[in-house]
């Protein structure tokens, strides 16, 4: 396998280090990340400035690894069309610190990174872990994204699909199987807090705790609380068929 691996935190994120490990025994491996934390930064472009692209030296034995002056999406991107031979047969982006749940996937780096293979009819997983802290032990998360990916290459499921996997940040004995999920529903209840700096200038920092609206076992967020590994397809198309024909049928009728 020729593999692609991307992620939002950076290229010196422990959850890169993790997964690239774990995926050097799958394949071959190209890393390409940003070279800072670029989270939350969704499918965003560098357009005002160039990328610089420096190949740099990393402790897992991959083929190649670059930093990118840019977002997610630029790694992708760039990696696709410029820095590889040849096109991977699977794109992997994360372990992200944090999840990547309901609405978050939206906002998501992690995801959208693996989207641009999706895009490009390749087999696309993002990979995050249930925490926030850049200590606890990735390596568990890693190899469960393993056991999916393979998972997925040997059921030969539908490619240019994003595969989206979060791992709860649990030991590994509890953790109680892998279950096909869809994207739950939650409510931020966002709030900005607004500051003032030692000059007296005025900034405001969002804040917000997610409350689960929807509490269906098959929705993602309450898989896992519950243990399990949640593995949610995403498709790049978003149309909404239902509102499509029921809008179409109307205006033919108008």
């Amino acid at each position: 396998m020729r593999i692609l691996v991307c992620n939002d935190d950076g290229i010196n994120a422990p959850g890169l280090l993790a997964l690239a490990h774990e995926l050097c025994s799958f394949g071959q491996v190209t890393i390409a990340a940003p070279d800072v934390e670029r989270s939350a930064a969704s499918n965003s472009l560098t357009l005002a400035h160039p990328l610089r692209v420096r190949e740099v030296s990393f402790p897992a034995p991959v083929e190649r690894a670059y930093a990118i002056s840019g977002t997610p999406a630029d790694c992708a991107k760039i990696a696709l069309s410029t820095l590889l031979p040849e096109k991977p047969d699977l794109v992997v982006s994360g372990i992200n610190c944090g999840p990547n749940m309901c609405v978050d996937i939206f906002y998501s780096g992690t995801v959208a990174a693996a989207f641009e293979g999706a895009f490009r009819g390749i087999l696309s997983v993002s990979v995050s872990l249930d925490t926030y802290s850049s200590q606890d032990d990735f390596s568990v998360a890693a190899c469960w994204a393993l056991r999916c990916i393979r998972l997925l290459v040997d059921k030969k499921v539908e490619p240019a699909r994003v595969y989206n996997v979060n791992v709860p940040c649990i030991a590994e004995t509890e953790i109680k199987g892998i279950k096909v999920t869809r994207t739950g529903k939650i409510d931020y209840r966002e709030e900005y807090d607004h500051r003032r700096d030692p000059y007296g200038r005025s900034y405001y920092w969002i804040k917000g705790n997610p409350e689960i609206v929807d509490n269906s076992p098959e929705c993602d967020i309450v898989a896992v609380k519950a243990g399990y590994v949640s593995l949610t397809p995403l498709q790049p198309d978003m149309t909404d068929f239902v509102t499509y024909n029921a809008l179409g049928a109307k205006l033919s009728n108008s």
